[in-house]
């Protein structure tokens, strides 16, 4: 189970920087033929610019600089074994996530706090006995004056959570990040990858460039 909110891309500027040095190295900016599409300064791909970009982009990350100048922004929301390996991707990423250092303790637990969309009835059940003890310990955890024995409830709820466990982050990703994600998750076992490679293939410019590259 995933959530996105609504992807912030590159505004006009840094549609324009990232083309302009896209041509630097053979001084071809009077090749561009992107245009400016609707008052928020949306840029449309003109077929020189993407087929510069794809040659780019097939010859390898070295080339592909250009990539590394845009960044796409989203809010996430997905369990806690996604996120896991979402972390795998450092370079070109910045992440600031909800605390369950800080929050966990916040409200109470509910079913619908954890990713179940796969379980069985029989799971859920057992789900449901963890958020009952969970939701034991949060209360011990509330109503407790003594810092030490907080601290131990509060131990035992971390370590007690299911890593289906729902969390929120922020994230920031280079357009170079986003399209390997791409390519290397596409088809992935985890329905959490695939939607998010859905996701990427919306944005502009890297749904042209993922289409141009799939059909190589």
């Amino acid at each position: 189970m995933i959530k996105f909110g609504a992807w912030a891309i590159p505004g006009l500027c840094e549609w324009k920087f990232a083309i302009e040095g896209m041509r630097n190295p053979m001084n071809s900016w009077d090749k561009s033929d992107s245009k400016t599409k609707g008052k928020h300064g949306y840029i449309e791909l003109g077929e020189n610019d993407l087929g510069l970009a794809t040659r780019l982009t097939v010859a390898g990350s070295e080339h592909r600089k250009f990539l590394r100048m845009l960044n796409g922004y989203v809010r996430i929301t997905a369990p806690l074994y996604y996120f896991k390996e979402l972390d795998t991707y450092k370079i070109g990423t910045v992440c600031n996530s909800c605390s369950t250092m800080h929050k966990i303790t916040a409200k109470e637990f509910v079913l619908d706090d954890f990713s179940y969309d796969h379980l069985s009835d029989v799971s859920i059940e057992c789900l449901k006995t963890t958020i009952r003890q969970l939701n034991i310990l949060r209360n011990l955890y509330l109503n407790s004056n003594d810092n030490v024995i907080k601290k131990q409830y509060w131990y035992e709820i971390i370590q007690l959570l299911p890593s289906s466990y729902m969390q929120t982050r922020n994230y920031m990703f280079s357009f170079e990040t986003l399209l390997n994600i791409y390519m290397q998750r596409k088809g992935h076992k985890l329905d959490e990858w695939r939607e998010f490679c859905k996701e990427v293939k919306t944005i502009p410019w890297l749904k042209e460039l993922i289409e141009e590259l799939e059909e190589e």
